[in-house]
């Protein structure tokens, strides 16, 4: 009896053992047609909602499909994230025919997630060699809807400057005798905005195909522009390795790729999105870091996870149109309407109360409501907070607080009124705080701690 119970032990112990081994296999891969792509998800067990779009290399005249494509599967799948492997088409004369195939993988990527189990807010693309070359134009041309959210460049061409490009791929997606124009347009280090995605990107010190120099180029128009980067130049390994195994830093390699993922997390899926468009103050000006300090940083540590706060503040800007520097003339104003939010944050007016511009006050309630009824007409119709501006301590022919607490207030508050829309009253919640103005116009760090938790509390009731 013992003995049957001995061997009935150890005979449920391995079966028990084996339910996670099988329940953890990753479905079988599939295929679409157009664009021409190959899907790996992950287990669902797994399954963190993250994919990844690789572009294989191959000079834009062929696609190494294998090393830097379907091989990659297992090493992402285990981590939760789905691979989509793009077969894109080669140019023979029409450059618009891989970056459209691109541009499309994202697009059926973001438009599955919800039958593919991913997180629109975390698709990330990314390239070996040429492929690297289509995978950052996509990340710096591409528009809002369709940009991935981070980027992976195995030695990617970068630039098309004759003098460090990869000169097949040049020849190959815009011809031997492309304009200068052209060139510079699709040199992606000269492409970067503060809004192009974060990147990992490796190269190996010896590779003589495509120059290192032009990931470092990269790597500093991403530093310029407060983009997070991380650039490693292993000691040898040539051009064109993937994921071989005779590349052999490769362990090193898959160490650091998996330790930059972890590193960022991306908004929640059903994350409420929250956008806060101002001037400087809103941006974060003379805040040393600004990405983690700025009013809107905070407040979105402050709300947590559930939702996402984004920062469309831009220096000098006003709410009037025909004002120095107008906001809705903006890029930053398009983007804040494609994000699609569910709750705006306005907070303009400072920068209208300069002289130059306070002669156009009678538009101020028009252009103001203008702006309101761009935000109502969006299809997540989202709350509209309009907030008072915050103190300035300074009078005279530049910004000019009397004008704001006598005459910018009290039409915002009338707009307010009129459209039924909840006011925060940045302007008491920091006066009698001068010592958080050290140019007695923008808060420092302190100051926008204040000015987030009346925003904060303002959305939290």
């Amino acid at each position: 009896m013992k003995l049957k119970l001995s061997i009935l032990t150890i005979l449920l112990f391995f079966l028990s053992a084996s339910f996670p081994l099988a329940a953890q296999k990753a479905p079988q891969p599939f295929d679409i047609d157009t664009p021409s792509l190959r899907i790996f998800l992950p287990a669902p067990e797994l399954a963190t909602g993250r994919a990844i779009v690789a572009c294989p290399g191959g000079g834009y005249g062929g696609l190494a499909v294998n090393h830097e494509g379907y091989d990659w599967a297992p090493y992402f799948n285990k981590q939760g994230i789905a691979l989509i492997v793009l077969k894109y088409r080669m140019p023979h004369g029409d450059r618009t025919l891989p970056i459209s195939d691109a541009e499309a993988a994202m697009k059926m990527a973001r438009d599955s997630a919800d039958v593919w189990n991913l997180n629109p807010y975390d698709i990330g693309i990314m390239g070996s060699s040429a492929g690297g070359h289509l995978a950052s134009t996509i990340a710096t041309h591409a528009r809002p809807e369709l940009r991935p959210n981070f980027q992976i460049l195995f030695y990617p061409v970068i630039t098309m400057d004759k003098s460090y490009t990869h000169i097949g791929s040049h020849d190959n997606l815009l011809g031997k005798d492309a304009s200068a124009e052209l060139e510079t347009e699709f040199s992606n280090e000269k492409q970067v905005t503060k809004e192009t995605p974060r990147a990992f990107i490796a190269y190996s010190d010896d590779d003589k195909t495509v120059p290192p120099a032009n990931g470092v180029n990269y790597y500093l128009g991403l530093h310029k522009n407060h983009v997070p980067a991380v650039l490693h130049i292993y000691a040898s390994g040539g051009h064109g390795w993937g994921i071989r195994e005779n590349f052999i830093y490769k362990n090193e390699m898959l160490n650091d790729l998996s330790a930059w993922l972890r590193s960022f997390k991306a908004p929640r899926k059903d994350a409420v999105r929250v956008a806060c468009v101002g001037n400087s103050i809103t941006y974060g000006a003379g805040i040393k870091n600004r990405s983690h300090d700025s009013y809107p940083s905070v407040l979105g540590r402050l709300l947590g996870d559930k939702y996402w706060v984004k920062n469309f503040g831009i220096s000098a800007r006003t709410m009037l149109n025909k004002g120095d520097r107008p906001y809705m003339k903006e890029q930053a104003y398009q983007q804040a309407l494609a994000f699609n939010p569910n709750i705006v944050v306005i907070k303009l007016g400072t920068n209208d109360s300069k002289s130059f511009n306070w002669v156009h006050k009678a538009d101020f309630i028009k252009d103001t409501q203008t702006m309101i009824d761009a935000f109502k007409a969006l299809p997540s119709q989202p709350e509209i907070y309009l907030c008072y501006p915050s103190k300035a301590y300074l009078t005279g022919e530049s910004i000019n607080d009397d004008i704001i607490s006598k005459e910018i207030i009290p039409m915002i508050k009338k707009v307010a009124k009129k459209n039924k829309l909840p006011v925060i009253d940045l302007h008491s919640a920091m006066d009698g705080m001068p010592e958080l103005f050290p140019d007695h116009i923008h808060p420092n760090e302190e100051g926008a701690k204040v000015m987030a938790k009346a925003v904060y509390d303002a959305i939290a009731k």
